[in-house]
């Protein structure tokens, strides 16, 4: 029987630490302790090569797979760096990306959804995301990069990059947007400013609801097969 389930994530923004652990809900048993490693560097060699390249994917697999050990489940926060954990496909321990159950959830009613992210390097790797959730649905996906955001975020102007979000999220519900979801887990912050429709969806919370749901899945696969295996 699992007591505590142990989520390990790999950040490459500090304040992230902060927001997950903000994110992170009482679910009642079994409780949930989250462990955190910042690998900035990842990402700011992501954003010098312009986007995720082969070293850098190799760098965050090798990342996450020492936070294999002792954890229930790894969760990357990183939206730029996502791709990295296709590597993990079929692993007795499970490994998400932070955005899968956001552009899920984004996806599910259909309609217009606009994904924002604030750095450049994001826009690809989230537009496939999405486009990959929405496949076969009735949902039309867009992601927009938004302007001097992540200037914002870089110098410290967290206020700042949350209302330049906040505003971009407004123009796109404005413009018709059904659903805005905020690609990157440090705009969560920006999701209360919103006025012109429905609250963004965002990926903190998501993310490790999701990251929880497979260790309970995973355990209780295990139980069941032992019991199995007892006769």
């Amino acid at each position: 029987m699992m007591t505590t389930i142990r989520i390990a994530c790999l950040h490459t923004a500090a304040s992230n630490l902060a927001v997950f652990d903000g994110a992170l809900q009482p679910a009642g048993p079994p409780p949930v302790e989250l462990c955190h490693e910042l690998r900035a560097d990842l990402l700011a060699e992501a954003e010098r090569a312009g986007g995720l390249t082969g070293a850098i994917r190799g760098a965050t697999v090798a990342a996450l797979d020492r936070l294999r050990a002792g954890a229930d489940a790894v969760l990357l926060t990183c939206s730029t760096l996502g791709p990295s954990v296709e590597a993990f496909a079929g692993s007795p321990t499970p490994v998400l990306r932070v955005d899968e159950a956001l552009a899920r959830e984004a996806v599910r009613g259909g309609g217009r959804v606009v994904a924002l992210c604030a750095v450049e390097t994001t826009l690809a790797p989230t537009l496939a995301l999405f486009r990959r959730h929405a496949a076969g649905s009735a949902a039309e996906v867009e992601a927009r990069l938004v302007p001097r955001a992540w200037d914002a975020f870089r110098a410290g102007d967290l206020a700042g990059y949350h209302a330049l979000v906040a505003a971009a999220a407004d123009r796109a519900l404005q413009e018709g947007a059904t659903r805005v979801a905020l690609a990157q887990a440090s705009m969560a912050g920006a999701a209360r400013l919103v006025r012109s429709g429905p609250a963004p969806l965002t990926s903190p919370a998501a993310g490790l609801r999701a990251a929880v749901a497979a260790a309970m899945d995973l355990a209780g696969g295990r139980t069941a097969a032992g019991r199995m295996a007892g006769g």
